[in-house]
Formats: C-alpha cells, sequence, structure tokens
C-alpha cells in the first residue's frame, strides 16, 4: 500500500478534534478552553519546527549539528523534570541532570553501537527519535522519583529522625522510601510492558507500519524499545534516589529540615 502523505490543509479536519475536547471543557465548565487551545498551537509551532529542523538535519549529514541537538533536548529535559518538581531545592539541577544524563546515554549507547550497529553512530535518522524517547521516558521517571522520595521523607520524617538517632546512615534511614520512589518511577514503564500489542499500539511501531514496514519489523522495533525505556526508567531512577540523599542530608547523615519546606 502506498504511504499517504499529509498536507496541511488536510490538518485542518484534525483541529475538530481539539475543538470537540474544548466543547466538553466548556459544557461541563472545566476551565480547560485555553490550556487546550494554547497547546494545540505550541504543539504545531514546535513539531513543525523540528521537522524542518530534522529534515536540515537528514540534508547536512553534521555530527555537529547531531550533538547540538542532543544537547539543547538533554537541557529541556532536565529543567522540565526539575519544574516537575512541588518544591525547588538548591542542587537539583545537578542531581537530576546526572541521573538523566547516565540514564539515557547509557542506554542510547548501547542501543546505537551494540543492537543496531549504526555507521555513522550520530545518523540522525536514528539517533534523533531514539534519544528523544529515551530522555522523554528517563524525565519522566527522574521527576516521579524525586517527587516521590521527598514526599515520603517528609510525611514520614520521625521515622527518618529516629532511625538516625539509632545510628543508621542516611542511605539506611529512608530505604523503604527509596524503594516506594523507585516503584512509583518504575511502575509507568512496567504497566506499558504488560499491555503493549494488546491495548495499545505505540507511536514508533504504528508509524512504521503507516510508513509502509512490514508489521514483524515495526513489532522488532517497537519491542526494542519497550525495552530500552524500561532500561533507562530504571538506571535513571536509581541514580536519582541515590544522588538526592546530598539533598536531604549534611555529610555527617543530618536531616536537612530546610529542604521539607514549601517555597510557597
Amino acid at each position: 500500500m502506498e504511504y499517504i502523505s499529509l498536507s496541511y490543509s488536510s490538518l485542518v479536519i484534525a483541529v475538530l478534534f481539539i475543538l470537540s475536547a474544548m466543547a466538553i471543557s466548556s459544557k461541563y465548565r472545566l476551565g480547560l478552553e485555553k490550556d487546550l487551545a494554547v497547546g494545540s498551537v505550541r504543539a504545531f509551532v514546535q513539531l513543525t519546527a523540528i521537522g524542518y529542523v530534522l529534515q536540515f538535519m537528514f540534508v547536512s549529514g553534521r555530527w555537529y549539528y547531531v550533538v547540538m541537538m542532543l544537547v539543547i533536548m538533554f537541557v529541556a529535559a532536565v529543567k522540565n523534570a526539575v519544574a516537575r518538581q512541588s518544591v525547588k531545592l538548591g542542587g537539583m539541577f545537578t542531581t537530576l541532570g546526572i541521573s538523566i544524563f547516565v540514564g539515557s546515554s547509557l542506554t542510547i549507547a548501547i542501543v546505537i553501537g551494540v543492537i543496531l550497529r549504526i555507521e555513522p553512530w550520530y545518523s540522525p535518522r536514528y539517533l534523533i527519535p531514539l534519544s528523544g524517547t529515551i530522555l522523554g521516558n528517563s524525565m519522566t521517571g527522574a521527576a516521579l522519583a524525586l517527587n516521590r522520595l521527598r514526599a515520603d521523607i517528609t510525611h514520614r520524617k520521625p521515622e527518618v529522625e529516629a532511625a538516625l538517632a539509632l545510628g543508621a546512615t542516611s542511605g539506611q534511614a529512608i530505604m523503604p522510601m527509596t524503594r516506594d520512589a523507585l516503584k512509583t518511577a518504575m511502575l509507568p514503564s512496567i504497566s506499558s510492558l504488560m499491555v503493549v500489542g494488546i491495548v495499545h499500539l505505540p507511536g514508533m511501531m504504528a508509524g512504521q507500519i503507516i510508513a509502509g514496514a512490514f508489521p514483524v519489523d515495526a513489532v522488532k522495533y517497537q519491542l526494542m524499545v519497550v525495552y530500552m525505556i524500561a532500561a533507562a526508567v530504571a538506571i535513571t531512577s536509581m541514580m536519582v534516589v541515590y544522588l538526592a540523599t546530598s539533598l536531604f542530608f549534611t555529610p555527617d547523615h543530618m536531616l536537612k529540615t530546610e529542604a521539607l519546606r514549601s517555597n510557597s
């Protein structure tokens, strides 16, 4: 079957989907009409811009353009993860940045260098979309892990202080909270693994099939993607809860009570 190319005029019809969502919001007085409108415009502008940028990269074939794009994506991911925190702490950008970088770079290096064996390694056709997928999920995992860890330490402060008083290290004192934070961060990717192919046909698989790839080949790529997402989220979340200890405790294993206070 021939690939069907969409024109911008065809997309005008798709705007009806957003208008229907806005109508529902208006009917039930949800107050989401403005957010839907702004989000739709932003999505159009951002996706159109990135489409032209990627097209330019494909034509130019320069490695430094690809690296620049990856740096921009990485910084945006870290900033977004920080913005998702209910409370902003000093050193949070560094903690999330290192965690996302380690989890994402390790995963993408294995995918590009070992599984796909891309030549050259900076091929934007593969590196940019795969990195975007990994960064997006690592960002979400990091944000969830840190938010949950701080919330649990705050709510279970007496328990943490009692453990410290009995001689436990900071890591030992918050181990139950660390486990809960890791579970919270990893559950979305695990849930996706459970239903992929039955309830949910992911974007990469659907896109490849629509573009003309054989379904079996598309399935192979999608399996690689869901596996790499699970690994990237697990590694990133583990790094977050490990490095976050310095956000909440002094080097002498004393709880920083100011880190548990709200910014408001």
